[in-house]
């Protein structure tokens, strides 16, 4: 393959490198060859310092090459590492306002995969408030993939956010986004043929 990416995965709030989705995008990485190129980390922490986790991540292995997918949470996160490096990103079922959703998740949280418990403080919402992409510098960085029967998040945000002509939608289906892995050949066709694009 001519174009060799730096894929980084970020999972929702409470989830884990081990989820469905996660496990799906590193099993088409390694069927078309790239198994060694992606990165799932596991964000169990504060805004703040997964943002710092996630920079240091994309140092080391370099952002020239950059191609994000997030889901739910971790689309917003997404979307600022895509702002910040200039780079293409997949959003599946995003999370645009999560700072407003976090009110009902102060104090402990149970990750669904490890039992870990996740605190949800008032620093943390500020610092989600303090990253949030007010408005989009290249709104052609981003595909965004969204399903009406979300249970979660209203995929209405999404669409205002990065436009209709950015966005997929699907009538029906959830909050894990159903098919997931039905729809990854086409979010890598855009990932891999927006590298390089546009960079600052």
């Amino acid at each position: 393959m001519p174009v060799q990416p730096y894929v980084l995965y970020l999972h929702g709030f409470l989830s884990s490198p081990r989820s469905l989705k996660a496990q799906q995008a590193l099993a088409y990485c390694i069927e078309i060859g790239l198994g060694e190129n992606i990165t799932i980390p596991q964000m169990s922490h504060g805004p703040a310092e997964t943002l710092a986790q996630l920079h240091a991540l994309i140092d080391e292995n370099g952002s020239d090459q950059l191609v994000i997918m997030g889901s739910s949470l971790g689309g917003y996160y997404a979307t600022y590492l895509s702002e910040f490096y200039q780079a293409p990103a997949v959003l599946i079922n995003p999370a645009v306002r999560p700072y407003e959703l976090w009110e009902s998740h102060l104090g402990e949280n149970r990750n669904y995969h490890s039992d870990e418990i996740h605190v949800v403080t008032r620093e943390h919402i500020e610092e989600l408030r303090l990253i949030d992409v007010a408005t989009l510098s290249k709104a052609k960085n981003f595909k965004v993939f969204v399903q009406k029967g979300d249970e979660t998040l209203d995929y209405r945000q999404a669409l205002e956010k990065f436009g209709a002509d950015q966005c997929v939608v699907h009538e029906n289906g959830s909050h894990s986004y159903d098919d997931f892995e039905h729809e990854l050949p086409v979010m890598f066709d855009f990932l891999l043929s927006r590298i390089g694009q546009d960079k600052r």
